[in-house]
């Protein structure tokens, strides 16, 4: 009698590659990792950087400083009036390396991806991104996919690096700021926090409330070519208007006043706030910029960020001052000054 098992009437079945979920062989590295970085992944993110899938991107970069940023994405819901967590991790990167004085160049993406999560929302996430990207005129170089269990992860999280170059000659940061420089910013503050709070809860507002997310790179060279001295850039996201501008008067060791008045802030953020006992100075935004310029050129300033689609409703908000250092004041309609201090906790968790 022989010991070897009867296989006949066994077969082999071919390994299955339609799932319309994520499974966790798709961050396995075997067949399925490579059937969702060709078939969904590489026809997105197409470049001559990562067609030879390599672990890393080679790039010929100008000359200047390089200027780097990394940020990782967890925002809740995922799609959301105005954008998605795909647009807002290129939009988030690309604004970092930008407030920097850089040209953003390239970037690379991360994805921790949870099982069971519909692939046609990260078919949508992903089209997001490489519509993003294209605007913003940046490439998707090098990444990487991860999965988790059910339960471990929302859908998706995603981290994006990104690099750029700053022209030779251009000198952006805190310790330029000094007394007698004007404040601007943008745009209205708040949009963003405020629209993913509604979404979250299901709020009903009579107006309906968009992200303001938008890639600013355009908006930023369009400033610095008008010839106004900008001393230092930032953008106002966690934390809003009122984390950002304490974080200059901290760095710079000056004080800064603004006019409650001429802060813009669109009426149904201020009611939505206003019902929820927050404040929008302290709500973030995710398209919008903050500027720091010389005083005598304020207005040239402001006339070069109106002409710019994204800044058509900026403002001069306040001014660098000597007087209390590194506090930031709220000048009243009534003439009443009141400080401006950092958010204290977390007002709107998950709003990026």
């Amino acid at each position: 009698m022989s010991d070897r098992a009867d296989v006949t009437g066994f077969s082999c079945p071919l390994p299955r590659l339609d799932y319309d979920t994520v499974q966790m062989a798709h961050g396995a590295g075997g067949r399925l990792s490579q059937d969702l970085f060709e078939k969904l992944i590489l026809p997105r993110f197409a470049s001559p950087e990562l067609a030879p899938r390599e672990d890393g991107a080679l790039l010929d970069l100008p000359p200047g400083r390089v200027a780097f940023s990394t940020d990782t994405f967890v925002v809740t819901p995922l799609f959301f009036p105005g954008g998605d967590i795909g647009k807002l991790a290129v939009c988030g990167t690309v604004n970092d390396v930008a407030m920097m004085g850089a040209l953003p160049r390239a970037l690379s993406v991360a994805f921790v991806l949870e099982e069971g999560w519909p692939l046609a929302d990260f078919h949508r996430v992903l089209c997001s991104m490489e519509a993003t990207a294209q605007q913003a005129g940046v490439r998707i170089v090098t990444g990487d996919t991860k999965v988790v269990g059910r339960g471990q992860c929302d859908g998706i999280y995603i981290n994006t690096s990104g690099l750029g170059v700053v022209p030779e000659g251009r000198r952006l940061g805190v310790a330029r700021i000094a007394a007698g420089d004007a404040v601007l910013v943008s745009g209205p503050v708040g949009d963003h926090g405020t629209a993913i709070l509604t979404a979250r809860a299901g709020l009903s507002v009579q107006t309906e409330l968009a992200s303001d997310c938008a890639t600013l790179n355009g908006l930023v060279e369009a400033l610095l070519a008008c010839g106004a001295d900008v001393k230092a850039l930032r953008d106002p996201t966690r934390g809003g208007l009122a984390a950002v501008l304490n974080e200059f008067a901290a760095g710079a060791r000056v004080g800064i006043t603004l006019e409650d008045g001429a802060v813009p802030v669109r009426a149904t953020v201020a009611g939505v706030c206003e019902m929820l006992g927050l404040d929008p100075l302290h709500a973030a935004c995710e398209g919008r910029l903050v500027a720091v310029v010389s005083g005598a050129d304020a207005d040239h300033g402001l006339a070069a960020l109106r002409a710019h689609a994204l800044g058509s409703e900026a403002a001069v908000i306040g001014r660098v001052v000597p007087a209390h250092p590194g506090v930031v004041a709220l000048r009243t309609g009534l003439g009443v000054e009141r400080v401006l201090d950092m958010p204290l906790g977390e007002q709107l968790p998950r709003i990026c």
